[in-house]
């Protein structure tokens, strides 16, 4: 379980393996104090460590992808050089500073426009239609392991005030119009929806 709070902005530094992927990622993250098999969320894909060493920056810690995954989120399209929002997994006492988020991606989204003004980014992007129903005005969404609240969703669209600290902390800030984005809404909206089904 995470909380959408990055704690690290990573680098992939090596990728190998065509129908599934092995990434080695650089962040600093000291290797000595994560163990083999520790979740790790990376860019809102939970994923499991299988090795780790150090690196100039800090530490380097490998994960696995299957094809599925690969294919239902952005990883696929990870090369050598890409910037990786990180959170490592949520403790029993550790603050809860953004939503519950599972680290399962519900669908991919589509930046289609974007702006800026005094210091501030707005996005707007377009979620798969299977998943718009869970997206409402001033609810909370993870966008790529970020967790952000909705300023407004309408046609088929919501929009992100993006602070100036965010946009340079994650990736969230070099997001440009026709990139995808890995989405996870709000587990209280899911069961929300859960419910309403069974009272129809």
């Amino acid at each position: 379980m995470f909380t959408g709070i990055v704690t690290a902005k990573g680098i992939v530094r090596s990728v190998s393996g065509r129908t599934d992927r092995r990434f080695s990622i650089e962040s600093v993250y000291d290797p000595a104090t994560i163990e083999i098999g520790a979740s790790i969320c990376h860019a809102g894909v939970c994923l499991t460590v299988t090795e780790t060493a150090k690196a100039p920056a800090g530490g380097l810690h490998v994960v696995e992808v299957s094809p599925e995954t690969l294919q239902r989120t952005t990883l696929g399209s990870w090369m050598e050089g890409s910037e990786v929002n990180l959170e490592r997994s949520l403790k029993m006492g550790d603050e809860l500073g953004g939503h519950l988020v599972t680290g399962h991606v519900d669908g991919l989204g589509e930046v289609v426009d974007r702006s800026e003004a005094g210091g501030w980014l707005t996005l707007q992007v377009r979620p798969p239609k299977a998943i718009a129903k869970f997206i409402a005005e001033k609810g909370s969404i993870a966008v790529d392991g970020v967790s952000l609240t909705v300023n407004a969703a309408e046609n088929d669209v919501f929009s992100l005030m993006i602070i100036p600290h965010t946009a340079q902390v994650t990736t969230i800030g070099a997001l440009q119009i026709g990139a995808h984005v890995n989405l996870e809404v709000d587990l209280m909206a899911r069961y929300a929806a859960r419910l309403m089904q069974a009272e129809d």
